[in-house]
């Protein structure tokens, strides 16, 4: 897969995540790019506005991405360490590559997806981790249902 600009990527995934906070909901956002960079869909987590537990950012791009006939040479962007059942998502589809943002407030599925051979980029994104941060501070509850404790 071609070399793309990481950053400038993550940037429409950070936007859907201050889309969703602005929501009142957690804020997770992520899109999904064709090889050569072009934006296929993006989405962000909606579980608290639609009532919905299934609706995490990666699968609301991947939903709004609509159907491809492979996934192979996609990447998908993501502004949290993707959990286990977004993880699950990348496997089955096929998915080439993801960048995670950040996977200091939450590690998720990455390093499995990459002894898989997922092409898994880390940024350690010093914006994602506060927004991340500030949220938990601030709904320590709504975060905990988010991941399952």
């Amino acid at each position: 897969m071609p070399s793309l600009d990481y950053r400038s990527l993550l940037s429409v995934a950070v936007g859907e995540a201050q889309r969703g906070l602005a929501e009142g909901g957690i804020p997770i956002g992520a899109a999904l790019f064709g090889p050569d960079g072009e934006l296929l869909g993006s989405g962000h987590n909606r579980r608290v506005q639609d009532g919905d537990p299934s609706v995490h950012a990666e699968t609301a791009a991947f939903r709004a991405a609509g159907r491809l006939r492979g996934y192979g040479r996609t990447t998908m962007v993501t502004t949290l360490s993707p959990c286990w059942y977004c993880s699950g998502l990348v496997r089955q589809f096929g998915i080439g590559r993801v960048v995670v943002g950040e996977a200091t407030t939450f590690h998720g599925g990455h390093d499995w997806l990459a002894e898989h051979g997922v092409e898994i980029v880390l940024l350690d994104d010093p914006a994602c981790v506060r927004m991340m941060t500030d949220f938990i501070r601030d709904h320590p509850d709504l975060w905990n249902e988010d991941i399952g404790a």
